[in-house]
């Protein structure tokens, strides 16, 4: 009998150890991190703008540089409830006098200059 138990007991801990068995899991939640941009706010960015009009459109950056403070660094990533994960990234770079120089990452850019107007 003591045999039987051991064996029906080393059952359930297999059973319970597979991947295919699924129990009920626990709620996920979407995770979002760091500076949440749009392809909005990046469309209204202009060559030439200072710093502060910059920040104040995409907002403080995630990651200013200790090396080179001219360059400022927007990251943002998304796991949703399935495990499914976006990454977004945006890199400006800013001249000597603090006037937007280029623009890199991840958003479709429109590059104008202050002077070409709306």
């Amino acid at each position: 009998m003591r045999l039987y138990s051991i064996l029906a007991l080393l059952f359930v801990f297999l059973l319970s150890s597979c991947s295919w068995v699924q129990f009920p899991s626990i709620h996920k939640t979407t995770v979002q991190q760091g500076n949440i941009v749009s392809q909005e706010m990046v469309t209204q960015l202009k060559i030439g703008m200072t710093k502060t009009q910059v920040q104040y459109i995409l907002g403080t950056p995630l990651i200013v540089d200790t090396f080179n403070p001219s360059r400022w660094d927007y990251y943002y990533t998304r796991v949703d409830s399935n495990s499914h994960k976006t990454e977004k990234q945006l890199s400006l770079t800013f001249d000597k006098n603090n006037a937007l120089l280029s623009i890199d990452g991840d958003y479709l850019m429109s590059i104008k200059s202050p002077e070409d107007g709306q």
